[in-house]
């Protein structure tokens, strides 16, 4: 069991790492801009957690851990930001090479403002829940921030892959989080938190992925021009 979050990262990441070689992907030509890019928005998010952890906003079952920590952080959780957003970055760019993504300017820009607005609302009035509030606002923000004032043009395409990146991340998240365990490798803090659990996964944990991804694909796209 002291390999379990492990084996989850390497798992996680196995399947894509295989495939980045296959012909009609060629993922790793795009290596150098994903990782380029995961320095940038891991330490941003690693930053996150040190400080969520100090906090005790959530922490880290060492019955599941190999025992070797960054700062307060088990190397695992480390690899996690390096590990999930290569397999979602790797997602993406296999969809986009095959399918075509695209919404009206208008659908997209109304899409934009309701979430934005509807995550900054949920941040101030849970404002007193850190991860709650922390996760929406910037979340909110960052929205905003890449529609109108970046104006990035791959909004619609992450925002229409988002939903079947859920599908492999509630089984990794749902694992982490206690399902089918006798106790989580992630516990939460549920006064921070809306305490609202998608099976055993905090709803936050789902926004939170989202602006994870958004970050690591604004540098990778970035980057790869």
């Amino acid at each position: 069991m002291k390999n379990l979050y492990l084996a989850i990262d390497l798992l996680t990441i196995a399947v894509p790492f295989l495939f980045s070689f296959h012909p009609k992907l060629q993922f790793y030509k795009h290596w150098k801009a994903f990782f380029g890019a995961n320095v940038l928005a891991g330490a941003i998010f690693i930053s996150w957690d040190i400080l969520f952890t100090h906090w005790k906003v959530w922490g880290f079952n060492p019955t599941y851990l190999t025992g070797n920590y960054f700062f307060n952080l088990p190397i695992e959780e480390v690899l996690f930001f390096i590990c999930i957003p290569f397999s979602c970055v790797f997602t993406y760019h296999c969809l986009n090479r095959f399918f075509t993504f695209s919404w009206k300017d208008k659908l997209e820009t109304r899409f934009v403002l309701v979430l934005s607005i509807s995550f900054l609302l949920l941040g101030m009035i849970f404002w007193g829940r850190a991860y709650t509030s922390a996760t929406f606002i910037s979340l909110s923000l960052f929205l905003l921030v890449l529609k109108f004032v970046l104006k990035v043009t791959w909004l619609p395409k992450i925002l229409t892959i988002y939903p079947i990146l859920l599908i492999p991340f509630f089984i990794v998240n749902g694992i982490l989080t206690g399902t089918g365990l006798d106790a989580p490798v992630v516990w939460y803090d549920n006064l921070e938190n809306l305490h609202v659990r998608l099976a055993t996964i905090p709803v936050e944990d789902v926004f939170y992925g989202l602006e994870l991804i958004l970050l690591n694909l604004f540098f990778y796209e970035r980057f790869k021009k």
